[in-house]
């Protein structure tokens, strides 16, 4: 699978190595390997690094061959990978020792927004400020105030506004995805099987070898052109499952301005993680 992955999502920090083998809950998971299992092992661990505590969640991996820390920049969540033959006691250390580590990407990451009455986020790259019209018929659209403000209106009760702002954005995000991926596809003469929405942690967007392309749905809040270039970069990977030389060429041919978007995604991407409650990665 060809990915167009978040820059700066997931942070990784590891040390030391030790010997592989199979982690724990692998379908495939061979009898040498289960000896490494650890049934009553706990799900998470606490870190404590200047009076303040941070949950870390603790997984087996197959394939890991050192203690390994990330960040998922979009649900905050600190995860501690470790190898077959690892032990709970040098997870636990390993964790600790870098708690200052773990303290300082989380406080980089800028604070969860939720999508709620008064709160300007962006749409198409222009910022637009919720407003919540509780005794108004309909669901979302779009006005602009007699001062030129951009509003994004919302019917309804005000507990489901987070819900139905986002159901908005994300079929919003599916429909100019698709036309933009329909387009460069009908310019390569390459055909689409299927697009997805998503609400991807990792990446902006995939391309399957079945033709199958999917998008993180908050490209919606980029500006036109960084959604384009996503499209025709997915759309490329038809043609070449690969980043060669080739591919790039074909990436120019549909976008010429994509070194633009690729900086832009580069410097605000990560921001983007911050708009609206997690709804699961929910598919549109």
């Amino acid at each position: 699978m060809a990915d167009a992955f978040i820059k700066g999502t997931l942070l990784f920090f590891g040390c030391g190595t030790i010997g592989p083998g199979l982690g724990l809950g692998s379908s495939a998971m061979s009898s040498r390997a289960l000896l490494y299992r650890r049934p009553y092992e706990p799900s998470a661990i606490e870190v404590i690094f200047d009076r303040s505590i941070y949950l870390v969640r603790v997984r087996r991996h197959r394939q890991a061959r050192r203690y390994t820390l990330r960040i998922a920049a979009a649900t905050r969540e600190v995860v501690l990978t470790i190898p077959p033959r690892g032990t709970m006691k040098e997870a636990r250390e390993f964790a600790q020792k870098h708690g200052g580590w773990i303290a300082a990407r989380l406080g980089r990451l800028p604070e969860a927004i939720r999508f709620a009455n008064g709160i300007i986020i962006p749409l198409r790259g222009m910022p637009h400020r919720i407003a919540h019209r509780r005794n108004v018929r309909g669901t979302v659209w779009i006005e602009t105030g007699d001062d030129g403000e951009r509003m994004l209106c919302v019917a309804g009760d005000a507990p489901h506004v987070d819900r139905r702002i986002g159901d908005f954005l994300r079929r919003e995000a599916k429909r100019e995805l698709e036309a933009a991926s329909k387009r460069h596809a009908a310019e390569l003469g390459v055909g689409i099987r299927r697009i997805s929405v998503r609400d991807q942690a990792s990446r902006w967007g995939s391309c399957s070898t079945a033709g199958v392309l999917s998008y993180s749905w908050r490209l919606i809040l980029a500006p036109s052109f960084v959604l384009n270039y996503l499209a025709a970069h997915e759309v490329a990977h038809l043609v070449e499952m690969n980043h060669s030389a080739r591919f790039w060429r074909l990436v120019q041919r549909l976008c010429p301005d994509h070194e633009r978007a690729k900086v832009w995604l580069d410097v605000h991407g990560s921001d983007l993680h911050r708009y609206g409650l997690p709804q699961n990665g929910g598919q549109a």
